[in-house]
């Protein structure tokens, strides 16, 4: 027996090379229920992106004017071009007890608790080492050397924020790193808080129905 529930918004952030959109997928299809938050963004598809599948795009002037009128759960600027989580989408999802997971960083997670407090539930993953690290970022072989060390240098100060959330895992091994994120998962689908309808339950049980 299910208890009706407020959604949730699952938070998987990682440095780049960690692993963490090969775990998200995964957990997509293990949780056909599951719904991935799409980005918007003003930089221009890139060939085979579709508006609304990959991201929403839109014009810089349009992401400016969602930021300022509280459309977007949390934002930022990346290398010039604009990214954030569209509110309404979000807030209809968690409403009808549909979960929501997200590919963010530890400034959008901070971002997202700000304005959901009581609804964000964060998930950081580890690389066993960082010359772990470099080895998956060096086999993607479309880096040079240069975007190499930027990312390394990234990874150090993002690491740094693994403590601002719930649960970390290390991703030394795929099959149980994704494991191990569908039982936060299911953990966190029965916080007491979410269950909605735990006290019309409860009532109905100690009165003996």
């Amino acid at each position: 027996m299910s208890i009706a529930r407020r959604g949730l918004c699952l938070v998987i952030a990682a440095p780049s090379g960690a692993g963490k959109s090969s775990i998200t997928r995964a957990l997509l299809d293990l949780e056909p229920d599951l719904l991935l938050s799409v980005s918007v963004t003003t930089r221009a598809p890139r060939p085979g992106e579709e508006e609304g599948v990959h991201y929403h795009f839109r014009t810089q002037a349009e992401f400016t004017a969602m930021a300022a009128e509280g459309a977007l759960l949390e934002w930022a600027e990346v290398y010039g071009r604009g990214y954030g989580t569209p509110r309404a989408p979000v807030e209809a999802a968690l409403a009808r007890g549909q979960d929501v997971v997200f590919d963010i960083d530890w400034q959008g997670h901070r971002q997202l608790r700000a304005a959901l407090p009581g609804d964000v539930v964060g998930l950081f993953i580890l690389p066993p080492s960082m010359a772990e690290l470099e080895a998956r970022l060096r086999a993607r072989g479309a880096d040079g050397e240069a975007e190499i060390a930027r990312r390394m240098a990234a990874a150090r100060a993002e690491i740094s924020h693994a403590g601002e959330f719930d649960y970390v895992l290390v991703n030394d091994d795929f099959r149980r790193s994704v494991a191990a994120t569908r039982a936060v998962l299911e953990a966190a689908r029965l916080a007491t808080h979410r269950q909605t309808a735990l006290p019309a339950l409860m009532g109905m049980l100690q009165a003996g129905s």
